[in-house]
Formats: structure tokens, sequence, C-alpha cells
């Protein structure tokens, strides 16, 4: 099972390679959201805002999150390290429950660029 700290540097390294990207999915990962990430199996919520191409992380607190993100993911902790490091596919992972993506429709629409 992922621990606290592999989630973080999961978060840490997705947004590094948001930075980096070019095209479609730059324009995407430029989108300014409050975000949150409940890691499921450890039950802590990593919430921050992803703006300018990064994910900023401000908080992490125990449980599920404590407000309303306008991106809300949830996964286990395996699932996000996985998902970062290119071992588990997002579509599938999404499609078979795995993994849990709640955002408006215009923002899913951008996000699909970069997932």
């Amino acid at each position: 099972m992922a621990t606290i700290e592999e989630c973080r540097s999961a978060l840490d390294k997705l947004s590094d390679s948001m930075q980096r990207a070019e095209g479609d999915v730059r324009e995407a990962a430029a989108l300014d959201r409050s975000v949150s990430c409940h890691i499921t199996d450890l039950d802590v919520t990593f919430a921050g805002r992803m703006r300018g191409g990064r994910i900023d992380v401000h908080d992490t607190v125990p449980g599920p999150p404590p407000g309303r993100a306008e991106i809300r993911l949830a996964m286990t902790g395996d699932d996000l390290v996985a998902l970062v490091g290119g071992e588990l596919n997002f579509a599938k992972a999404w499609g078979s429950g795995r993994v849990k993506l709640h955002a408006g429709v215009r923002d899913l629409f951008q996000l699909r660029k970069l997932l």
C-alpha cells in the first residue's frame, strides 16, 4: 500500500509533467480550478489548486474532502502511483470505477486532453 508521502510525491510528479506539456495538453493544464484528491485506502485528501500548468497542494486533511473542489478525484494510493508512473491507464481505471473523477462538463472535455 502506498504511503501518504508516496502519494504526495506522485502528485508532485504529475504537476511537473503538466508544466512541461505542450499543445492541447498544455492548454488543458492551464485551467485555474480548485482540486481535491481523496486517497480512499489511506482516508486522506490532498486539496489545492490547478493553475499555471501546475497542481499546488496546499493542504492534506484526514478523511474525505472538506469542501467541494471544482475537480475532484478519488482512488487508492497504489492507483495514484501507478497512474502517474504510467503503469495504469486512466481511461480504463475510470471506466472500471477504480478512479472517480467529478468535474463540470467543460472541465471534463479539457481534462480528457491531460488524461
